[in-house]
C-alpha cells in the first residue's frame, strides 16, 4: 500500500514538472520569436537608414558641380562690378561729347545676362570682359574727340566748301556719334558719282553738295559713313563671318544702312529684326 502511494505521488511530481518545462518552453518560444521579429524590425531600420543615407549622398553628389559653379560665379561678379564702376565712370567722363547710347545698350544687355547666370564662371568673366572694352572704347572715342576740338580753328579739314555746308555736315557727323572723326570735301568718292565714302584710316569725305541736304538726310549719310568707320574696325571677322553673308549678302552698303538704321537714322532701305540686332553689335566692336 505504501508503495503504490509512494509511486502515485512520484508519478504526480513527474506531470507537475513536465508540465512546468512544457510551459517553460513555450515561453523561451515565445520570447524568442519576439527577440527575432525585433531583430527583423532593427535591420529593417537599418536598411532604412543605410538607403536614406545613400540618397543624401547621390543627392550632395549631384548638387555639388552646382554648388562649385555658383561659388565661382560669385567669386567672379566683385571683378565684374569693378569693370562696371570704371565703365560708369568713361560715361560721366563722355557725357556732351560723344554718343553713349549704343555703348549702354551693349553695357544694359551684358549686366542682364550676368544677372541671370548661377552656373558657369566663365560667361561672367566674359562680361567683365565686354564691360572693360566698352569702358575703353569710350575713353579713346573721347580722346579723339578731345583731338579734333584742340585742331585749328573749327576743326575744318577742308576750306574748299561754304562754311555753312561744312558746319552742317560737321554737326550731323558729330550728333550720330562721329565727334572724333575726320571730316573733308571731296569730290574723288568713286570718281566723284558717290555723295560721301569713309576711308579705312578712320576718316570721312563728302562732296560738297551734301552741305546742302536736308537735316535728317545728312544724319543719315554720316551715320551710314561713320558705320562704315565701325566696319573696319573689326573687317577681317566681319568678312570671316557666316552670319554676314547669310543676313546681309556680305554687302557693307546694306549692312551700314541698317546699322544706321538702329542708332535712330534710317535710310530708304529697310532691315528686319535679326539684321537690325546683328548691325547693333558691330558699333560696339563685336562680330557674333
Amino acid at each position: 500500500m505504501r508503495f503504490r502511494r509512494a509511486i502515485a505521488i512520484a508519478m504526480s511530481v513527474m506531470v507537475i514538472s513536465g508540465g512546468a518545462i512544457t510551459a517553460k518552453t513555450e515561453a523561451v518560444a515565445v520570447e524568442r520569436a519576439a527577440l527575432v521579429d525585433q531583430g527583423e524590425q532593427l535591420a529593417s531600420q537599418i536598411r532604412t537608414t543605410t538607403a536614406r543615407g545613400e540618397y543624401i549622398r547621390a543627392l550632395i553628389a549631384h548638387d555639388q558641380p552646382a554648388q562649385d559653379g555658383l561659388d565661382a560665379v560669385l567669386a567672379a561678379r566683385p571683378e565684374f562690378i569693378s569693370a562696371l564702376a570704371t565703365l560708369r565712370t568713361a560715361l560721366v567722363n563722355a557725357d556732351g561729347k560723344i554718343d553713349t547710347a549704343v555703348h549702354r545698350a551693349a553695357a544694359l544687355a551684358t549686366q542682364e545676362t550676368v544677372r541671370a547666370e548661377t552656373r558657369d564662371a566663365t560667361t561672367i568673366t566674359n562680361a567683365t570682359a565686354t564691360i572693360t572694352a566698352l569702358a575703353t572704347k569710350i575713353d579713346a572715342e573721347v580722346k579723339a574727340w578731345q583731338v579734333a576740338q584742340q585742331s585749328a580753328g573749327d576743326g575744318r579739314l577742308s576750306t574748299s566748301s561754304s562754311s555753312d555746308g561744312y558746319a552742317r555736315v560737321r554737326a550731323a557727323l558729330d550728333r550720330v556719334g562721329g565727334g572724333g572723326v575726320g571730316l573733308y570735301e571731296s569730290s574723288s568718292c568713286a570718281g566723284g558719282s558717290a555723295p560721301a565714302c569713309a576711308n579705312s584710316n578712320g576718316y570721312i569725305k563728302y562732296r560738297a553738295d551734301v552741305g546742302d541736304w536736308s537735316e535728317s538726310r545728312i544724319n543719315w549719310a554720316m551715320a551710314h559713313e561713320l558705320g562704315h568707320i565701325y566696319q573696319f574696325q573689326v573687317w577681317g571677322a566681319l568678312n570671316d563671318s557666316s552670319a554676314y553673308y547669310s543676313l546681309f549678302d556680305g554687302d557693307p552698303e546694306f549692312l551700314a544702312n541698317c546699322m544706321a538704321l538702329v542708332r535712330g537714322y534710317p535710310g530708304s532701305v529697310g532691315c528686319d529684326g535679326d539684321q537690325q540686332i546683328w548691325a547693333s553689335a558691330i558699333w560696339v566692336g563685336s562680330v557674333r
